[in-house]
């Protein structure tokens, strides 16, 4: 993976996905390696970001590594008219690996044909989002102890939001029965139902999934992204659809776990946060050790 950049999950084989998870759960038991001494990362964020871009900063100061960049396109040059193009070529100069976010989609592939450094998609629009994927599989291997053959329930927004659409590709390789739980305003892309019929995995969709809960091994929780919506109206018919509540995971599987890549807004009740299948604030840690994979493999340092 030396110097290639990771602007999709399918950039990566389902071999190196194992590889980049094994790596990970090295960090974690030794999270703490000087491997980034000498070399500057530019964290680029035109879009608000917390956990994605304190995590990924986390990382790299944990490898040793310098961070330069901005957290909101107001504080850059992109406010006085700058093109994306003359900015990755510019910043591009200053370091050796570029992580960027942005709000429209195909942005990262872009940024990664005119950099001339390793560019790392955390998240482009409603498209992909491939680092937190890695986190999300990470922590799905560690509370399943497989990747393979697990219900997973995908609920909310389906239709805009990219961490599903990342999960659902990576999730292809194990086997997995998706189970899409969603307002028939946010269902998931035709595209993504394509895929998984020519790949011949099974999925169902429901509007409420109170009644199979029990029958998950993964509820992967997302919020109605009121920035997705070009229509409001749409946004505030959908935006409260789904609350999930603790006494809803009475009677469901001992393996089950709930997980979120927050922020949360009203998905999710406080009163599962200190239940046994709350795994989201741990899952967040997670990026931490898998980012530091990403990015140390990508620099060739591991």
């Amino acid at each position: 993976m030396k110097n290639k950049s990771l602007i999709s999950i399918n950039d990566y084989s389902k071999d190196q996905i194992i590889r980049t998870l094994d790596l990970a759960e090295d960090f974690e038991e030794n999270p703490n390696q000087k491997l980034l001494e000498g070399k500057v990362i530019a964290t680029l964020f035109f879009e608000p970001s917390t956990r994605t871009r304190l995590s990924f900063e986390s990382a790299i100061s944990r490898l040793g590594g310098q961070v330069i960049g901005f957290a909101s396109k107001d504080s850059s040059s992109v406010q006085k008219g700058e093109s994306l193009k003359d900015t990755i070529k510019t910043v591009s100069n200053y370091c050796d690996l570029i992580v960027m976010r942005h709000p429209l989609e195909g942005s990262a592939r872009y940024a990664s044909e005119v950099a001339s450094v390793p560019v790392i998609n955390a998240g482009d629009g409603a498209n992909q989002h491939p680092t937190q994927t890695m986190l999300d599989l990470y922590s799905i291997r560690k509370t399943q102890n497989t990747l393979e053959n697990l219900n997973l329930f995908l609920v909310g927004d389906l239709k805009y939001g990219r961490t599903v659409h990342s999960l659902l590709m990576a999730m292809t390789h194990f086997n997995t029965t998706f189970n899409f739980v969603s307002p028939e305003e946010l269902r998931i892309p035709e595209e993504y139902k394509i895929f998984l019929q020519e790949q011949k995995l099974k999925y169902k969709e429901h509007v409420d999934f109170s009644s199979i809960i029990s029958e998950a091994d993964i509820i992967y929780m997302t919020r109605i992204q009121r920035e997705r919506f070009s229509d409001l109206m749409e946004y505030e018919k959908t935006k409260n659809s789904y609350m999930l509540r603790k006494d809803m995971l009475e009677g469901t599987k001992d393996n089950l776990k709930v997980l979120h890549p927050l922020p949360r807004i009203n998905e999710i009740n406080e009163d599962v946060d200190e239940s046994k299948q709350s795994y989201y604030f741990t899952q967040a840690l997670n990026g931490v050790f898998t980012r530091m994979a990403i990015i140390s493999s990508i620099l060739g340092l591991k």
